[in-house]
């Protein structure tokens, strides 16, 4: 279902004069029918056409997040000898899978997916089923507590969040809900625009990140 390809424009004023989470382009499918645009950031609507995430943002955007943090977390993880296959992966903003397929890939074994978006859900029982042990659809500021027991009882000690921090996307207390789920020691792979680590940053971030640093 996924091998569904794209002819995708994206206009001269986006992303140069365009802040990101403001891009957008312009996509037409194989069956030639009228062109659309949408929001580069409009998640729910991307998931919900086959393979128009891969083309945009693997093909037409050549962004390799996924399988880069994912290699460096193996990298990292077998430099402390510990087997991947220990790992219990809760995949924060998993989308449409991508992320929790390079996890199984690298010789992960229990991984599960959690994201805000129903439409993700979809596309990943859609495009990739099985990747995950549970997919859940919630908001971990607003999760019942029936959830959060649940999701106490897992034994994470990983977290993974991969293209989902900022721009409106996660915001800070929901990545340190996420963080709370792990248990010590633990393992955080993330990726995160360098303006979100300055001390010019005003969204939390910075603050975050460098209080997860100090307390280990």
């Amino acid at each position: 279902m996924v091998g569904m390809d794209y002819s995708i424009s994206i206009p001269k004023e986006s992303p140069r004069t365009l802040d990101q989470g403001e891009e957008y382009c312009i996509f037409k499918d194989d069956s030639g029918k009228e062109s659309q645009k949408i929001g580069v950031h409009e998640y729910g609507k991307i998931y919900s056409i086959p393979g128009l995430y891969e083309t945009l943002f693997y093909k037409k955007l050549k962004c390799s997040s996924p399988k880069t943090v994912c290699t460096l977390l193996k990298d990292i993880v077998s430099e402390h000898e510990t087997d991947l296959r220990a790992l219990c992966v809760l995949d924060l903003g998993a989308g449409n899978g991508m992320v929790g397929e390079e996890l199984r890939n690298i010789g992960v074994k229990k991984v599960y997916g959690i994201d805000i978006e129903e439409n993700a859900k979809k596309a990943v029982e859609r495009d990739r089923p099985g990747i995950y042990k549970k997919y859940y659809v919630e908001d971990l500021l607003r999760m019942p507590h029936s959830l959060r027991e649940e999701l106490n009882d897992k034994p994470f000690n990983c977290m993974t969040t991969v293209a989902a921090l900022g721009f409106g996307d996660i915001p800070p207390k929901v990545f340190g809900e996420g963080f709370n789920f792990l248990s010590t020691p633990g393992w955080i792979a993330f990726n995160i625009k360098e303006d979100f680590l300055t001390k010019k940053d005003t969204t939390g971030f910075s603050f975050l990140i460098r209080k997860m640093i100090e307390e280990g």
